[in-house]
Order: structure tokens, then sequence, then C-alpha cells
């Protein structure tokens, strides 16, 4: 599958070190996805259609594309936040 221009700095600080703990190695692999799935919904032509699947089934809905476009975009901003956070208590952990 061709790449679609990743830039270096979309995971800048991202990256899961040896003493990262489980919560941030799952964070980021979410923000990871999440970062395809903006991505991808933001290279459509706007005549596309995009269905978004019913939780927990094999439904899937017709949805608007930049609906879901700026829900994802939130979702992305949402899970770096909570990343920030894990990653600023786990350094105040290390000075006390």
């Amino acid at each position: 599958m061709p790449s679609r221009g990743v830039q270096p700095e979309d995971g800048a600080g991202l990256v899961p070190t040896d003493n990262s703990t489980p919560q941030k190695e799952d964070l980021s692999r979410k923000i990871k996805e999440q970062k395809i799935v903006v991505d991808e919904l933001s290279n459509l032509k706007k005549n596309r259609k995009v269905y978004r699947q019913q939780q927990n089934s094999n439904i899937f809905f017709l949805a608007d594309r930049t609906e879901m476009l700026s829900e994802s975009k939130n979702i992305l901003d949402e899970l770096r936040k909570e990343y920030q956070e894990a990653e600023n208590s786990e350094k105040t952990k290390i000075k006390k």
C-alpha cells in the first residue's frame, strides 16, 4: 500500500519507550489509528460516500463526510490530550 506522505513529525513524542506504561502504549496506538482515519477522510473526493458502523454490530449507516471528519479530528485532539496528561503524570511520579 503506498504511503500518503506521512510526515516524520506526525508521530513525534508518541513513540512508546521501554519504560512507558501500557496505558500510554494503548493511547499511542489509538492516536496513530485516528491519524490514519483523519487522513483518509480528508483525502476523499467530495462526491464519495462515507458509512459509519453501528457500535457492536455489522450494520453501516450513511454519514456526512464533513461531520465524520470533524468528529474524527475532535477524537484525535482528545486522545492527544489524554496522552499528554499520562505523560505529565508519569513525569511527576518520577520526580517524587
